[in-house]
């Protein structure tokens, strides 16, 4: 985690159905003064099991509840496949689980 005045940043990885190891970076931006609930964008990268490199921009939204952050967002996989995704992160334990639902196809 990487602490800014305005906004936090995180760099994530792990495995995820579906898409083999990803690499994630996203910075959040609070849009409230106690900071629970804002903004978030960033970007991932993964290697399928075959080699072939997927790309995707996030964009969406957070809210904080004490050392949990739960985000929203889309994403737009160079593929083609367009999902809406739910991170629950538990900033202590350092664990997410990630949940995401295909809502359109790749071309």
């Amino acid at each position: 985690m990487t602490i800014e005045s305005d906004s936090v940043s995180f760099d994530f990885e792990g495995k995820v159905e579906g898409y083999g190891s990803v690499f994630c970076s996203h910075i959040m931006s609070a849009v409230d003064g106690d900071r629970t609930r804002g903004v978030m964008s960033g970007e991932a990268r993964t290697f399928l099991e075959d080699g072939t490199f997927i790309t995707s921009p996030h964009m969406g939204t957070f809210k904080r509840n004490n050392s949990k952050i739960k985000v929203f967002f889309t994403d737009a996989v160079n593929n083609g496949v367009v999902n809406f995704v739910i991170w629950d992160i538990d900033i202590i334990s350092k664990a997410v689980d990630v949940k995401y639902w295909e809502i359109d196809k790749a071309d």
